[in-house]
């Protein structure tokens, strides 16, 4: 409609330069055609500016003729489009819906839990969630959150929600928020479930718990490293009682002459004087080996 009005003051502009010859005063006739031509030139540019759409950074362009809107969007950029069609911009960008809610354990018992989802508008589907939902979707998704958050929780005992399954439990809220908002056109980018709440004495009781199962990890740690050092005491143990039984099982009484022999040899061919006891079936013999003058064998 606007560009009907900035077209139609465009001609009338026109249409009153052509007329204003009629004027017989040339200075009133200069003014009226210097007031036509700026109202002219104002009222055309903003005719071809409505020709031309910018989809900013960040969004996607629903196009919307006369109520009809286009299955086909724009990308960021600029664009020439049909005067008569309105662009809305939606956002594509990383949206983040924090909540805090209540809910229940498998036990029964009452939990406060603050988490959070991250998700933003598929591009490609943004016409349809245009048509079928608007361009505030932040209720929707909210409701299926809290929904979604209070079902998995059910089914978790409290304290593996306070400690050991938070990990898991986001994946799984991530995962049913995905399965259930994609067919509407978002994408879930992360769900976190940021802190979890609980009566005192539950809390602290939980906490006695953990403490007393860190413990006795604890002690089955000390447990396994002593019971391993006992294996390698053994395994070592065993290792040099067969290596003594090797080496006692191959020394004979032949073996301990010759090494007799080889030491008496040693002592024979050192220079100091020395009496060196051969042994034998008959008895002990001294011998007396002097070296020589000039360090010769004996």
């Amino acid at each position: 409609m606007d560009f009907l009005v900035y077209l139609l003051t465009t001609l009338i502009t026109v249409f009153i330069y052509l007329k204003t010859n009629r004027i017989s005063n040339e200075r009133n006739r200069l003014a009226v055609r210097g007031i036509v031509i700026l109202i002219g030139i104002i009222t055309a540019f903003a005719s071809i500016t409505r020709l031309l759409v910018i989809v900013p950074p960040g969004n996607v362009g629903v196009k919307n003729f006369f109520g009809k809107v286009s299955d086909t969007t724009l990308n960021p950029g600029l664009h020439v489009l049909n005067p008569f069609t309105k662009v809305l911009n939606l956002p594509t960008r990383l949206k983040d819906v924090k909540e805090n809610l209540d809910a229940t354990s498998q036990e029964g018992l009452s939990l406060n839990i603050d988490v959070s989802v991250q998700y933003k508008l598929d591009p490609q589907k943004a016409a349809t969630v245009y048509k079928n939902i608007g361009i505030d979707e932040k209720q929707l998704v909210t409701s299926r959150f809290r929904s979604i958050i209070r079902t998995i929780v059910s089914k978790y005992p409290a304290v593996e929600i306070y400690s050991s399954k938070r990990e898991e439990i986001a994946r799984q809220i991530d995962e049913q928020l995905n399965k259930e908002l994609s067919p509407l056109g978002f994408v879930v980018d992360q769900a976190l479930l940021r802190n979890v709440k609980m009566p005192d004495s539950i809390q602290a009781e939980i906490q006695e718990k953990l403490k007393a199962e860190q413990q006795n990890q604890k002690m089955k740690f000390v447990l396994e490293n002593e019971r391993q050092e006992a294996e390698r005491k053994r395994i070592e143990a065993k290792g040099i009682a067969d290596s003594q039984k090797t080496i006692s099982q191959s020394i004979t009484s032949q073996t301990l002459q010759l090494r007799a022999i080889e030491a008496n040899e040693k002592l024979a061919q050192s220079q100091n004087s020395k009496i060196i006891v051969l042994g034998g079936e008959k008895g002990n013999i001294p011998i007396l080996i002097q070296p020589d003058a000039n360090n010769q064998k004996p």
